[in-house]
């Protein structure tokens, strides 16, 4: 059963003095003092609608006579689930997994639901060792932003509800995701606009069905414009140091062999773009190489030169997921899956057009 927020009230004192003291107090001890039965006190702070006023009034009273601190882990234990849902995301240094944090957190406290957040420092063992801790303190759901390439069969092989955000290659599980190939298509057709034809896009496809759908998108607009040509250079991950490889490799190519467009599948890599050409008198952002990132990350809007990016809605990702995870959570045995894909747009900024 979903366990839902009583609503008592317990005032507690935080001095250091009565800290041990209200550890040493029992529900019994509630019992005893307002004079009812064990039972009663349980069903007053879990469900309190089973119980009269007049009898919460005793119960609460005792309570703050006493110092009483529920206990919410074993009381969700006894339940076999609570009233708190883990989150567990890639990066916590790129504000776009905080934004879904925010959103999702936002959502879940309009319900009375408490979120608990991990980070996973895009390590594989830290993201395992995450959820097992999750699935251990019996959260009542948990919210995922995986890695690229998690093995999803792993990753839903348990019967605690699990939500994945910005991946929607999972069979399963309710998913939340944002339409990656329109948002590579946007990026590509804003170069082809402004006249780019040799196009290149920085990221490896072969990493994350994300950034394999971005560079789809970005094929699509390439081949739509007569004349325009498209370069694919893989790099390992999608932080700014490999950007700045990249950035460093392009720059000892002769100027007529270097792309006039550069689409990166993150901002990170753009910004590592960034910091090698600005530093390279014979290179112009973005009049000899116009750039786009992809994230809308704040790297993109504190760059020396403000990155040209695609802004995925982070807050309506978490809040949509944390709304699938309730229903998930709160209605079982009705609640189907969802794949629910949002849409990216563009956001203007110096790297591809000068104000």
């Amino acid at each position: 059963m979903f366990f839902r927020p009583s609503r008592i009230m317990v005032s507690i004192m935080s001095t250091p003095e009565n800290v041990a003291s209200h550890a040493a107090v029992r529900m019994e001890d509630v019992a005893k003092r307002a004079g009812v039965a064990l039972g009663t006190v349980s069903n007053v702070l879990n469900q309190p609608q089973k119980v009269s006023q007049k009898t919460i009034d005793k119960v609460v009273l005792a309570i703050d006579e006493l110092g009483f601190v529920p206990n919410r882990a074993a009381r969700a234990l006894a339940a076999g689930t609570s009233n708190t849902i883990g989150m567990v995301i890639a990066d916590l240094s790129n504000s776009f997994f905080v934004d879904m944090a925010r959103g999702a957190e936002r959502l879940a406290s309009e319900s009375g639901i408490n979120v608990v957040l991990a980070n996973t420092d895009m390590r594989r063992s830290k993201q395992a060792a995450n959820l097992n801790l999750f699935r251990q303190e019996r959260m009542a759901g948990i919210l995922l932003a995986p890695l690229p390439g998690a093995d999803p069969t792993l990753l839903t092989s348990n019967a605690t509800p699990l939500v994945f955000l910005n991946d929607a290659a999972i069979v399963g599980a309710c998913t939340v995701s944002v339409d990656n190939e329109h948002g590579g298509y946007l990026a590509a057709s804003h170069l082809l606009g402004l006249g780019r034809r040799r196009l290149l896009f920085a990221g490896d496809p072969d990493q994350a069905v994300p950034i394999a759908d971005r560079y789809r998108g970005v094929e699509r607009a390439v081949a739509e414009v007569a004349g325009a040509t498209l370069e694919l250079a893989r790099t390992p991950e999608v932080q700014a140091e490999n950007g700045r490889e990249l950035g460093i490799e392009l720059t000892q190519r002769a100027s007529v062999d270097r792309p006039d467009g550069i689409v990166a599948s993150a901002d990170l890599l753009a910004l590592g773009l960034v910091q090698i050409f600005g530093a390279d008198p014979s290179i112009r952002i973005p009049e000899d190489i116009a750039i786009t990132g992809y994230d809308n990350n704040r790297a993109a809007w504190d760059s020396l030169i403000p990155i040209t990016t695609i802004d995925q809605p982070g807050e309506q990702i978490g809040a949509v997921a944390a709304e699938l995870l309730l229903d998930e959570i709160r209605f079982p045995e009705t609640h189907r899956h969802v794949h629910s894909v949002l849409q990216p747009s563009l956001v203007v900024r110096a790297s591809t057009r000068r104000p």
